[in-house]
């Protein structure tokens, strides 16, 4: 199988092999050593200063944003949120079954955030401001220094989804002056899934601090207590753990700065050998993480999936809802290289040639 989905993406053979060991009793100084070494690369990773916090859950990405959600926010917050997919909208559902006050930026489908469409919420009174940076669904990324001067002029908490887009893109927390940002791991940390990671800037453990919990299992305060000593409260996904350290190491071996520049030039190269092909880019704000491709006429794009994955053992993404049909997602996170990307490009004109793309 030859894997250019968005997660959960191909591994790295030394990592798929820790996965093959018996997991380990993890209340040990041991494993948290391994924990507290985690947190330390993840806050280096993105340069969040030393009163940042990171807290792992064993969960999806899904089950970050709602203990962000809950912990971080409230009934007395008023909540801005980037509405332009299916993962902007999850906070969306978010706000509505935790009652926090909240209005959308609608966009359409693969539309950027600009700042003429900013600018009517500028003087709002919003106290959050909650965006999927790299719209997975569609392949957006947003712009990330635009949001944050606009939080910063109006002193509204940042909350950044960067689960697609962390290693995959430049993200400085500081810099950006991020609130609180989500990790998943099985995006560019090229991990199993099974983990999110939120990174607590020192206002968003106040926040914290002061909430009233609404949950047992997501409730962030205990785990930032129990995390001080390299452990969470209650069973994580040890071995998963264990596979993201060596993975973090091998990173830090390279250099943060190196990742994102290889995943760069993996997209790149992608994107200038499909330029023959009847295929369009479907948005015009790329990131690094995924190219999405529009069929023409009357290909099919739910076909292209299939036949890729079933006569020639590689798997893009599909897409869902009134996309479905039109749009596919290569993705170009995870153990891939040029090499990777000629399969894809030669078995893609292979359906050129079968008529299957037109």
């Amino acid at each position: 199988m030859l894997n250019f989905s968005v997660g959960p993406v191909q591994m790295d053979e030394s990592i798929l092999s820790i996965g093959a060991e018996q997991v380990p009793y993890f209340r040990t100084s041991e494993f948290s050593a391994i924990m507290q070494e985690n947190e330390r690369l993840i806050l280096s990773f993105c340069n969040a200063s030393s009163d940042c916090r990171c807290v792992f859950l064993t969960g999806s990405g899904t089950a970050s944003m709602e203990a962000a959600l809950s912990n971080l926010l409230s009934k007395e917050d008023k909540v801005l949120v980037v509405d332009g997919g299916s993962f902007g909208h999850r906070f969306v559902q978010l706000c509505q079954i935790f009652e926090i006050p909240y209005e959308t930026i609608s966009l359409e489908p693969g539309c950027p955030l600009t700042a003429e469409k900013l600018e009517p919420y500028a003087d709002g009174g919003y106290t959050a401001f909650l965006v999927n940076l790299n719209e997975t669904s569609t392949g957006v990324l947003y712009d990330l220094d635009l949001i944050s001067e606009f939080c910063a002029e109006h002193g509204i908490f940042l909350l950044v989804d960067a689960i697609s887009a962390f290693l995959a893109e430049s993200i400085d927390f500081e810099k950006h002056k991020i609130g609180a940002m989500l990790i998943g791991s099985q995006k560019a940390l090229a991990v199993p899934p099974g983990l999110s990671i939120i990174v607590l800037s020192e206002e968003a453990q106040d926040r914290v601090a002061r909430a009233t919990p609404r949950s047992l299992y997501f409730n962030l305060a205990m785990a930032l207590k129990d995390g001080e000593r390299g452990q969470t409260p209650f069973t994580p996904a040890v071995g998963v753990l264990i596979q993201l350290n060596a993975r973090l190491r091998q990173i830090d071996s390279i250099g943060v700065e190196a990742e994102t520049a290889r995943i760069a030039a993996q997209a790149q190269d992608f994107r200038k050998k499909i330029a023959n092909l009847p295929l369009t880019v479907f948005t015009k704000s790329l990131g690094n993480t995924v190219t999405p491709l529009e069929v023409s006429g009357s290909s099919s794009a739910k076909d292209v999936f299939s036949i890729l994955k079933g006569e020639y053992g590689i798997w893009v993404c599909p897409n869902g809802g009134s996309l479905a049909e039109k749009v596919f997602r290569v993705g170009h996170i995870g153990n891939l290289t040029f090499s990777d990307n000629d399969a894809l490009v030669s078995a893609m004109e292979d359906l050129v040639k079968k008529g299957i793309l037109r």
